[in-house]
């Protein structure tokens, strides 16, 4: 019996444990699961609601606005204007043929645009709008309202487009904007996500790429709230972004426009300087086109005329090409052999119209010779002689050497697409590149800037600014950007003074003295005398046997044949504030066809607009006369009221 009660006692008392175990387990699990609830309800509920939120509310961007692009006056040269456009939801309209369709019976759309905004599509999600056409009239919105439930997913909206008011005056320094391609995002490393918007443009030439984040700015975002599917509900916040800075360029819009003028239909390019600041008053490239139409879509008729055109209407041709200086590069050599102490400027060189080099012949311009020739005479009348045996004497690295203290063979920092460095030739370099050893020949040839010496018309116009002043001048483009300019002083170039005042004089009777090559296009009005160097530039070879015939003229050759005519300058003589380049493609000679464009611009420049009839020769004033009131015709009307402070 004592057995039994101990043994019923005992198993309450196992009971009775095993109770207590599983009690406080389950007690331990409550807690647990009470704190664990806590914790996410209470202590972490600020961050799941965070998380929450990120899954419901989206930040997206908005577009600001382009900063705007003046010239040195306030003229703007590229601004935005507000424009209606047409965007469509791939989500929303279904059916895409049938809703471009039905739209394109409604306003006038063509087939590029269809087929553009097709692509455009399939490449963007589903959700975002993608522009069909800007630049429609309010008449267009209306119809698109009243039709409206049979087009969904079309939405009229209101945005900003580019504008280049003055068109194609400014085309190759401004350049124009275009939609971000795939190649546009590849060559960054951390593309700023304002160019993935669909249709957003970006610079693609000039000013406008050159300066791209300067001018884009900094966009807005808004937090919008979206459905599962991604649709906007609502939108929650709004923070507007920063317009992009406005840019004041150094160019003078009359000049401008009226060099572009004075170039008509030539294939040419004119470079404008101030001698003493190197800010470019002038860049223009002839012909042009009009950057307007790349904003809103060239069409590939009118692109392919601008392509396939010989006179190379896209061409930047101030900085981007490169052309043999002819006789402009003549006072580089007479520089490197009066700096090398070769030669006396009274030292004369007798030219019977060519020279013998290595077997070979090497002609003057002139056939029957210049006779004696000391340095005045030789820039005067250009003799090819006297630098043919000059260049023997001084040698090709002396030559080089004074070239690039002038400018040429360097790329300057200016905000244009594209700005070569030319060539500047010496034995390393034909070595490096054509993998041939100099020879005299080479040095004959590149004395009078022929042969592998090539210079842009921006050089150029650098180097005749640099014998002019004494100073190292570098060309400027950029006057102030939102109002703060960066002002520069020229060092002095390292060459003597009296060298270059020898070659200054010189240049003098080149447009002054009756025997000068130039002397038909000089300034009858003393305040404003010009100083320059006409060069004619060979574009092919001559052979023995024409020479003997008779050498062919410029017009009875191929336009693609003919020499190219230069003309560099600067005034006036005794105080320089102009310096004046021109290059015009097979043009023949440069004293009868660059030099009277030059000295036309260059009192344009120092005028500030149309100069006394009385500058010109007696016997050009008619014609002259003539020319100005045509020109005036072309030129665009700008008035006080189209500027603005940049």
């Amino acid at each position: 019996m004592w057995q039994k009660s101990n043994l019923v006692s005992y198993r309450h008392f196992r009971t009775g444990r095993r109770g207590l175990l599983v009690g406080g387990l389950q007690l331990g699990f409550c807690g647990l699961l009470a704190w664990r609830m806590h914790h996410l309800q209470v202590e972490k509920a600020e961050s799941f609601r965070l998380v929450a939120d990120e899954n419901r509310i989206n930040v997206r961007l908005i577009p600001n606005q382009r900063g705007e692009i003046y010239d040195r006056n306030g003229v703007k040269l590229a601004g935005n204007e507000a424009s209606y456009r047409v965007t469509i939801v791939a989500e929303d309209a279904g059916d895409i043929d049938l809703i471009l369709e039905r739209l394109s019976k409604i306003i006038n759309l063509s087939t590029e645009d269809i087929e553009r905004s097709k692509a455009e599509l399939e490449r963007s999600a589903k959700f975002l709008p993608v522009t069909i056409i800007d630049r429609l009239e309010k008449d267009d919105i209306a119809k698109i309202a009243v039709n409206a439930p049979m087009l969904p997913g079309i939405n009229p909206e209101i945005g900003f487009s580019r504008i280049y008011p003055l068109g194609e005056i400014f085309a190759h320094v401004v350049g124009y904007v275009g939609p971000v391609s795939s190649r546009d995002l590849e060559i960054r490393d951390d593309p700023d996500p304002l160019l993935r918007i669909p249709r957003f443009q970006i610079g693609k030439v000039g000013v406008e790429r050159e300066l791209e984040s300067t001018l884009r700015g900094k966009a807005g975002t808004k937090r919008v709230e979206v459905n599962a599917l991604g649709r906007v509900m609502r939108e929650i916040e709004r923070k507007e972004g920063s317009k992009g800075a406005n840019l004041k360029l150094t160019l003078d819009t009359n000049l401008q426009a009226y060099v572009r003028a004075r170039l008509g239909t030539e294939s040419a390019s004119v470079v404008v300087l101030n001698c003493k600041t190197g800010e470019i008053l002038a860049i223009c490239s002839s012909p042009a086109y009009d950057p307007n139409k790349f904003v809103r879509g060239i069409s590939f008729n009118d692109y392919g005329t601008l392509r396939d055109d010989n006179h190379r209407p896209l061409a930047s041709k101030t900085v981007q090409d490169a052309y043999p200086p002819g006789s402009t590069f003549k006072m580089v050599t007479v520089l490197a052999a009066l700096e090398a102490g070769i030669i006396d400027h009274r030292e004369k060189i007798k030219c019977n119209g060519h020279i013998e080099v290595s077997n070979r012949k090497f002609h003057c311009w002139k056939r029957d010779g210049h006779g004696n020739v000391d340095l005045v005479k030789s820039l005067r009348e250009s003799c090819d002689v006297y630098y043919y045996e000059l260049a023997q004497k001084v040698g090709i690295e002396k030559i080089a050497e004074v070239a690039r203290i002038l400018g040429l063979g360097q790329s300057f920092d200016i905000e244009m697409s594209a700005v070569t460095s030319g060539i500047v030739p010496d034995k390393i370099w034909k070595q490096k590149t054509r993998s041939r050893e100099w020879v005299v020949g080479d040095t004959v040839n590149s004395s009078i800037g022929q042969g592998y010496v090539l210079s842009s018309p921006l050089q150029l116009a650098v180097m005749i600014a640099r014998i002019a002043t004494g100073r190292e001048i570098l060309p400027k483009l950029i006057k102030s950007i939102n109002g703060i300019e960066d002002k520069r002083i020229p060092d002095k170039l390292k060459l003597k003074r009296n060298n270059l005042s020898l070659v200054r004089k010189a240049l003098f009777e080149v447009t002054n003295d009756k025997r000068g090559t130039a002397y038909h296009s000089r300034v009858l009005d003393k305040k404003s005398e010009i100083v320059g160097k006409s060069g004619t530039s060979q574009v092919r070879n001559i052979s023995s046997v024409e020479r003997t015939l008779g050498v062919l003229e410029n017009k009875d050759l191929p336009w693609e044949q003919r020499d190219h005519a230069l003309f560099v300058n600067y005034a006036p003589y005794d105080d320089p504030e102009i310096a004046v380049s021109v290059v015009v493609e097979h043009g023949g000679s440069g004293s009868t066809v660059a030099a009277p464009i030059a000295r036309d611009i260059t009192l344009q420049a120092i005028f500030k607009g149309t100069p006394p009839i009385t500058a010109y020769p007696v016997e050009d004033r008619a014609r002259i006369y003539n020319q100005q009131r045509d020109l005036q015709k072309l030129m665009p009307k700008t008035t006080n009221s189209s500027k603005v402070q940049a």
